[in-house]
């Protein structure tokens, strides 16, 4: 019999999430009810928001329980159906946390269907998944990019920077990354044809970005905070905007109500810059629309990506706390099974 493996919730972290922060449970798979599914998961998406649900702190979700399945997407296989609406090998993609397998109502909202013409099941989990869709509206809708301006975004050989600058340069902009390291900064600059990509590591961030940005900066996409926006915030022009995605060098700190976040940094300003934080839930109605762009623009060429990958869902913790220090090179995915 077929046994589903989940990753709980053991205890709220101090800090990192050390591997007694995780339990793995088996269990077994109750049949099907009626107009239910069974996923079997082939790709897990490991993102850094999974961090700040962990803490015990009002956000823009509920926070996990202790032996709740950890958040997450996934991406896999229908194994068995009863639902008239899915078949046996349909391609999907479930936010229903880190399991091997998922049992799920067909009409639940957290599902849902993956056409390959888009990308690959994994790239649903990516750069035509939620880290794109979240690139593409958070640019679009929230930073209002015109032809001509200079747009910077941190993290930018990850999931979301990257996509973000290569759409900035899709939409005429002045694309300027800041990365860890210097084979980051030239993966950015090199394949992915942004403008400039600023290595923070080397110790000369605010100086460096000063001479990539000559005009000022009209749009910061904030991925990090921390010292980055420190460095980006004298430089934004008076009309600039900010949109907040996240801020993941906090996102370990072991109090993360106490820490100095981008909202502290731009308030300070003496011309406030136009920022808010947002979620691509906003635009729930339009991910159809996002994830058809986006897959046209890497069928021309014009949008490009890379993958992280680990294997075995009991390695996610090991993984997920790599990518909190930037560990990965692109986005972090965690091979569960395979498709066939």
């Amino acid at each position: 019999m077929i046994k589903n493996t989940q990753v709980l919730l053991a205890k709220r972290p101090r800090g990192e999430a050390t591997d007694d922060c995780f339990e793995i449970r088996e269990l077994e798979i109750p049949e099907l009810a009626d107009n239910q599914i069974l996923i079997r998961v082939c790709w897990l998406s490991l993102d850094p928001y999974m961090r700040g649900r962990m803490n015990d702190v009002k956000s823009y979700a509920d926070p996990l329980q202790i032996g709740d399945v950890i958040t997450g997407e996934s991406t896999g296989i229908v194994i068995k159906s009863t639902s008239a609406d899915f078949s046996e090998g349909d391609p999907v993609a479930a936010h229903m946390g880190w399991q091997s397998h998922i049992v799920a109502n067909a009409d639940d909202p957290r599902l849902m269907k993956v056409d390959l013409n888009n990308g690959s099941l994994s790239a649903h989990l990516g750069v035509v998944g939620m880290p794109g869709r979240t690139a593409y509206f958070g640019l679009t809708e929230v930073g209002k990019p015109q032809p001509g301006e200079t747009l910077v975004v941190a993290a930018a050989s990850g999931a979301v920077g990257s996509a973000v600058g290569q759409i900035a340069k899709i939409k005429g902009l002045r694309a300027v990354g800041i990365a860890g390291g210097a084979e980051k900064c030239r993966y950015v600059k090199e394949e992915l044809k942004f403008d400039a990509c600023i290595d923070y590591k080397a110790g000369n961030l605010a100086a460096e970005l000063a001479e990539a940005c000559p005009d000022g900066i009209d749009i910061y996409f904030e991925n990090v905070g921390g010292d980055v926006t420190k460095a980006v915030a004298p430089l934004l022009n008076p009309r600039a905007r900010v949109p907040i995605c996240g801020y993941v060098s906090n996102y370990n700190d072991e109090d993360i109500t106490a820490s100095e976040t981008p909202f502290h940094i731009l308030k300070s300003l003496d011309t406030v810059p136009e920022h808010r934080f947002f979620v691509v839930t906003e635009w729930r109605d339009r991910w159809v629309e996002a994830t058809r762009q986006l897959g046209s623009w890497i069928g021309d060429g014009r949008l490009k990506y890379r993958e992280s990958i680990g294997e075995g869902l009991e390695n996610a913790p090991k993984y997920f706390r790599g990518m909190l220090k930037g560990k990965n090179f692109g986005k972090q995915l965690i091979k569960v099974a395979d498709a066939d």
